[in-house]
């Protein structure tokens, strides 16, 4: 059985910066994306239906209408019950939820069932952070059935019920305090967590990511594989292949991938008069209410931030920016930018793949001309909000 994966063109605008470099099922929420999710209870090919410049990178390789493809809302949470739905699926049956939302289909549309359940969908940026917890406890489950965790150094203090601690063969954890009384810890393959750190769960730290000497995090928090954090964090998801490995604040955020938060960045996650956080949405063009009281920072691919750089609540930096200076810069900054609280200036495209190739080699990862193609399309794209 082949399984597609479709992008909602408004789901995904509602998603930018970080639906510019990936499909909306590549979004990491818990310890899996999306797309990980589906893969771990349905263990069979998958393909994406996406925004025509990623679809190089994230192909479509089935016939949608085939009797043997199954084709998938990509911003759905997959759930045990969504799956056994999902499963018995005869030829020409369609899913949908209680609110006459799209949910799935084997072929060709024939005939419509509802689901008599809850579906859950990330719709907008925050629901990235705010379904974090209970997404890790859901990853947590799925990862860990009928398997036993590596042996807890006796140099590590485990607060709570040891069953909740859950260490991959290969990952280092020595002398440090894990509290898992408010929800699991999950350490990946080859990851490590360095001496005196403290960890408070829910949290998932991904395969062959670093957890720096001191840290404090809370949970729901998510490191992404092959990234490295310090500092203090928390309910921050990052992606992967990111770093935020010193001291400073970082709280209800969501990362993408290839950034760096160098030394001393903070970035505020409550207003001081405590009112409600509007927040930059994209398709709309303006800053819309989110009803939340904490929101920190969102930040798409390959963006940077220098030492000591301070965000105020709620601020959306696009794809490929640096930051730097003192001060604070705009709530919003556009995609392809560099600067501070003087103003911004256009990065050139050379620049950026410049510094894009030197930063993926370090991890032994090349900038492909298919990589190339899809950043000038998101330059092209994202003019609209210069």
């Amino acid at each position: 059985m082949n399984y597609l994966l479709i992008d909602n063109d408004d789901v995904r605008a509602n998603l930018l910066p970080m639906t510019y470099t990936r499909p909306v099922s590549e979004l990491r929420v818990g310890a899996l994306t999306l797309r990980e999710k589906w893969q771990r209870r349905l263990s069979e090919e998958y393909h994406y239906r996406t925004v025509d410049y990623l679809s190089e990178i994230f192909p479509c390789g089935c016939n949608p209408a085939a009797d043997d493809t199954v084709s998938l809302a990509s911003d759905i949470i997959p759930t045990d019950e969504i799956v056994a739905a999902v499963v018995k699926l005869a030829v020409g049956e369609s899913l949908f939820d209680a609110e006459g939302a799209w949910i799935a289909t084997r072929g060709v549309e024939s005939v419509r069932k509802t689901v008599d359940f809850s579906v859950r969908r990330i719709a907008r940026l925050t629901d990235i952070f705010m379904m974090n917890g209970e997404e890790i406890e859901a990853d947590f489950a799925l990862l860990t059935a009928g398997r036993q965790s590596a042996d807890v150094s006796q140099t590590v203090a485990v607060v709570g019920d040891r069953s909740r601690l859950f260490i991959e063969p290969g990952a280092t954890v020595e002398c440090c305090a894990i509290n898992v009384t408010h929800g699991p810890v999950y350490i990946g393959a080859n990851a490590e967590v360095m001496e005196c750190s403290a960890l408070r769960g829910p949290i998932a730290i991904c395969d062959n990511s670093f957890v720096n000497m001191g840290s404090k995090i809370y949970g729901a928090t998510t490191i992404g594989p092959w990234s490295k954090v310090g500092g203090e964090l928390n309910n921050v998801v990052i992606h992967s292949y990111s770093n935020k490995a010193h001291d400073g604040f970082l709280g209800n955020a969501v990362i993408g991938s290839w950034c760096n938060l160098g030394a001393g960045c903070v970035a505020s996650n409550l207003k001081n008069d405590y009112t409600e956080i509007k927040l930059w949405n994209y398709p709309s063009h303006r800053f819309v209410r989110t009803g939340l009281q904490f929101c920190g920072l969102i930040m798409g691919d390959h963006s940077k931030a220098g030492i000591n750089t301070m965000f105020n609540t709620a601020t959306v930096v696009g794809v490929g920016v640096n930051i730097h200076g003192t001060g604070f810069p705009r709530n919003f900054v556009a995609s392809f930018s560099e600067g501070g609280t003087a103003g911004f200036s256009d990065v050139s495209m050379t620049k950026f793949f410049d510094v894009a190739a030197r930063v993926m080699a370090r991890r032994g990862i090349a900038l492909t001309e298919a990589d190339r193609r899809m950043f000038y399309a998101i330059r092209d794209a994202a003019e609209a909000y210069k």
